[in-house]
C-alpha cells in the first residue's frame, strides 16, 4: 500500500447556516457555527478532533476511502492518508502516532502525517480509543477478538479482550480504568488499562438500551450512556456502576462527548438533533438544549480548547424498498458532493 499527504484542497463555505438549520439561537445557545460541504465519494462514521495539533480527523469508508484531515479553525483540508477505509482514528499525545481503524490498522506520524506502517488485525475494526495512561490505542470490533490492543510507540500488539458482547464507544479515566458501552447487552464493560482484563460489567437496568455513545466526568466519576432504545441518556457513577438517572434525548444517537470546561454532556442523533444535558450537580442534571442539525449528524467530537463540535452529515437518496437483515430499514445512497462537516458551538 503506498500512501502520501496532500495539502490545503479548497471547500466551499456555507454562510448563514445556523440561521437556516437552527433558526435564531436565544443568548448563550448552542448553535450550527458553520457547515463546511466537502463532498466526495465514501461513507461515513466517526470523527476525531486534535486540539493540540489544530486537525480534524475524518474518516471516509468504501472503496476509495481514506482519512481526510482538515485545519480544525478553518476546516480547509491539511492532508489525507489514501487508500485507508477506516471507521475511526485515534491519536496518541505520547508517541505522536495516528491510528485508524482500517483492516489492516494504518498507524502514521502524526507531526508529519507519514505513513509508519500498517498492522494486522483480527475481528472487524470499529470504534477506537486512545488510553494516555498506559499509551495504547484500543481497537473494537462487533465481533472477535472485541478489542485488539496496540502499543502506540511501536505498533506492536499488547493483546486482546473479550468484552462479552459488541462495543461501541469508549471512554477512559486516563488513571488506569476504560469504560466500554456493551451495544447488544445493555451495560457498560470495566476494563483494567494495565491488565487488559475485565473486571466488571455495570447493568443499564432497563434505563437505557442499544448503547452507541459513552462519556465521562472524569473529575466526579460519572458516566454518560447515550441509548438508542430506549432514547435516553443514562447517568451513572464509574466506582460502582449504581444508575443515578437518565433523562430523554433524539432518536438514533451514535456518539457522545462530556465538556469538563462548561460541565456538559452531548448526544449526536441520526434524526438530526443534538441534545445537550447540563451537570448542575453530580447528582442533580437537566436537558439544557436540543438543537436542530442535520439527519444523519449522529457522531461527534469536541474540541475542549474552544468548547466547538463537529458532527459530519450527508444528504441521502431514496431508501430501498427491502430492509436489511435483521429488519433494519435500509438508506438510500449518498447524494453527489453532500458530505457535510458542521461546526457546533455558543
Amino acid at each position: 500500500m503506498r500512501f502520501s499527504v496532500k495539502r490545503l484542497w479548497p471547500v466551499c463555505v456555507l454562510l448563514g447556516v445556523s440561521a437556516t438549520l437552527s433558526g435564531a439561537a436565544p443568548e448563550g445557545q448552542y448553535k450550527v457555527l458553520k457547515a463546511v460541504k466537502t463532498g466526495g465519494a465514501g461513507g461515513y462514521d466517526y470523527v476525531y478532533a486534535d486540539p493540540a495539533a489544530g486537525l480534524l480527523y475524518v474518516p471516509r469508508l468504501g472503496s476509495k476511502g481514506r482519512v481526510t484531515i482538515f485545519d480544525i479553525n478553518t476546516l480547509q483540508q491539511a492532508g489525507e492518508i489514501p487508500q485507508t477505509s477506516a471507521h475511526g482514528v485515534a491519536i496518541s499525545s505520547r508517541s505522536h502516532h495516528g491510528f485508524a481503524t482500517s483492516k489492516p490498522v494504518a498507524m502514521w506520524d502524526s507531526r508529519t502525517l507519514r505513513m509508519i506502517k500498517s498492522i494486522p488485525v483480527n475481528g472487524s475494526p470499529d470504534g477506537i480509543l486512545y488510553d494516555p495512561f498506559t499509551d495504547r490505542v484500543y481497537v473494537f470490533s462487533h465481533r472477535a477478538p472485541n478489542t485488539t490492543v496496540i502499543n502506540a510507540a511501536d505498533g506492536s500488539i499488547a493483546g486482546t479482550i473479550d468484552l462479552g458482547g459488541a462495543p461501541e464507544q469508549a471512554v477512559t479515566d486516563g488513571q488506569g480504568h476504560i469504560y466500554v458501552d456493551i451495544e447488544d447487552r445493555d451495560s457498560i464493560a470495566v476494563v483494567g488499562a494495565e491488565t487488559m482484563t475485565v473486571s466488571g460489567h455495570f447493568d443499564l437496568g432497563g434505563q437505557g438500551g442499544t448503547c452507541a455513545g459513552l462519556a465521562m466526568d472524569v473529575q466526579h466519576q460519572i458516566l454518560f450512556a447515550a441509548c438508542r432504545s430506549p432514547h435516553t441518556m443514562v447517568m451513572l457513577s464509574a466506582k460502582d456502576g449504581t444508575i443515578i438517572t437518565s433523562l430523554p434525548i433524539g432518536e438514533g444517537t451514535d456518539g457522545a462527548a462530556f465538556n469538563a470546561n462548561t460541565m456538559e454532556a452531548f448526544s449526536s442523533q441520526g434524526d438530526g438533533t443534538l441534545t445537550v444535558i447540563k451537570e448542575n450537580s453530580p447528582t442533580s442534571f437537566a436537558v439544557e438544549q436540543t438543537l436542530q442539525t442535520l439527519p444523519g449528524a449522529r457522531t461527534l467530537t469536541l474540541d475542549s480548547r474552544a468548547n466547538i463540535l463537529y458532527l459530519l452529515a450527508a444528504e441521502f437518496g431514496q431508501p430501498p424498498t427491502t430492509p436489511r437483515p435483521g429488519g433494519y430499514p435500509g438508506r438510500g445512497p449518498m447524494l453527489p458532493d453532500s458530505f457535510t462537516i458542521l461546526a457546533v458551538g455558543r
